[in-house]
Parts: C-alpha cells; sequence; structure tokens
C-alpha cells in the first residue's frame, strides 16, 4: 500500500458522522453540518447520505432550524432521519455531537 492509500485508510477510520435517509430534511442536516465543520465528505448513496467528518461532528438544531426555516425538534426529527451512525453520539435538545470514542463530547 503507498504512503497516501494509507493515509487515506487511516482518515476514514477516523471519521465520524451520521447515516441519513435521504430527503429535504436530511439535505438541511447536510447543509447545517457543512457549515459547522470543516472537510466534510458526504457520500450519496441514492437512498441515504453517508457524511464522514474527521474526529467530531456536530450539527446544531439552529443551524438545521436556518436551513429549513421550521421547528427542529431534538432528538426525535434527527432519529426520524437517521438510519445509523459512526463513532459515539452525543444528543440534547440543542444538537448533537459524533465522536471517536474516548474522545471530548459536549
Amino acid at each position: 500500500m503507498d504512503a497516501s492509500a494509507e493515509a487515506r485508510e487511516v482518515e476514514a477510520r477516523s471519521a465520524v458522522g451520521p447515516v441519513l435517509i435521504a430527503g429535504p430534511l436530511s439535505n438541511a442536516v447536510v447543509a447545517a453540518i457543512q457549515d459547522e465543520n470543516r472537510d466534510v465528505v458526504v457520500l450519496d448513496r441514492g437512498a441515504y447520505l453517508r457524511v464522514l467528518v474527521p474526529r467530531r461532528c456536530v450539527v446544531t438544531r439552529a443551524g438545521v432550524e436556518q436551513r429549513t426555516g421550521q421547528p427542529f425538534r431534538l432528538p426525535t426529527d434527527l432519529e426520524a432521519i437517521m438510519a445509523s451512525f459512526k463513532g459515539k453520539l452525543a444528543l440534547d435538545a440543542s444538537g448533537a455531537v459524533w465522536s471517536l470514542p474516548g474522545e471530548g463530547e459536549r
């Protein structure tokens, strides 16, 4: 394995984030994640969107509401569109944080 392939593999292992069922609300969540994080990778698989961020992924209720113009209830609305996730999830009424196990949360 060359050095760049090895670096990509290590990076992929340290990425965290949600897997969202495709749709308008998921698009708003992805846009909020892109606004609130650096180096966001979105893999569009048609029926779902896999969102990956190195080490820590954050989304706030306010960020999603800004995109939709409507209330976004956490955890209810996120749970309805999140099929799965990678990492450790900390969730409250103001937002969600996916992080590597053993690393800081909210």
